[in-house]
């Protein structure tokens, strides 16, 4: 089964249609699989949920989406640095389902897992139990929450090889390897494509039958929040 492909496009080719509910991961402008957003965005598909943790910045991540308002429900913990989606949300342009960033990305493991829904204590007594089924366990009352099973995954890794093992290098092991699990179909941007066989058992962080198509390329590794200090007079 062939894995490897030539570009965002042609990886995308097929999977894309308006509605879809697309898991993905990255936090902040960590780990983002910015190149494949950008094939989204020139598909001109419209009308997505977005399952991820945040929405990137204006003009860099899924905010390149909201720009051109292809978004439609953002599933996610924080706005973060994102003017143009706290815009939307207050002005009623875009529907938001805010979860606590734990219970996000364990309603995403547990989606890949084939767990329909799970009992946590976050959030009880809050705006997020609103709705909700509660249930008391040993004395303590938790609510419901429903595993994600999105239609799409794109996710960011460090290496992959032909079979789709993957490696997440550092802090962009967040929320990545859990979309992929909940995605029907994930596709994945690398740094580097590796033989088959050159990574050891241990160092791969999530195994190739989660990935069903991958591409490599040259990434920007923009940082959302460059802070300085001024030199030390000697």
């Amino acid at each position: 089964m062939k894995k490897v492909y030539s570009s965002a496009a042609e990886a995308l080719d097929g999977l894309l249609t308006d509605d879809m509910l697309i898991a993905a991961g990255g936090f902040g402008l960590c780990g983002i699989p910015e190149l494949l957003l950008g094939a989204i965005k020139e598909s001109g598909v419209k009308g997505l949920t977005f399952a991820s943790n945040n929405a990137g910045v204006d003009d860099f991540g899924i905010g390149i989406l909201l720009q051109t308002k292809q978004v439609k429900k953002m599933i996610s913990s924080y706005v973060g640095e994102n003017a143009e989606f706290m815009r939307q949300y207050l002005a009623g342009e875009l529907e938001v389902e805010f979860n606590p960033q734990g219970t996000l990305a364990e309603r995403m493991r547990a989606g890949g897992a084939g767990i329909p829904g799970f009992y946590t204590k976050t959030g009880v007594g809050t705006q997020i139990a609103e709705g909700k089924e509660h249930k008391d366990f040993d004395g303590q009352t938790y609510i419901l929450e429903r595993g994600i099973v999105a239609d799409l995954a794109i996710v960011k890794a460090w290496k992959a090889d032909a079979t789709g093992n993957l490696v997440f290098r550092k802090t962009a092991r967040n929320f990545n390897p859990p979309a992929a699990m909940c995605g029907k179909v994930c596709v994945v941007e690398v740094e580097e494509i590796v033989p088959t066989g050159s990574l050891g058992g241990d160092e791969i962080h999530l195994p190739g039958v989660y990935v069903h198509r991958i591409i490599q390329g040259d990434h920007e590794k923009r940082i959302e929040q460059r802070t300085t200090r001024k030199k030390e007079s000697a």
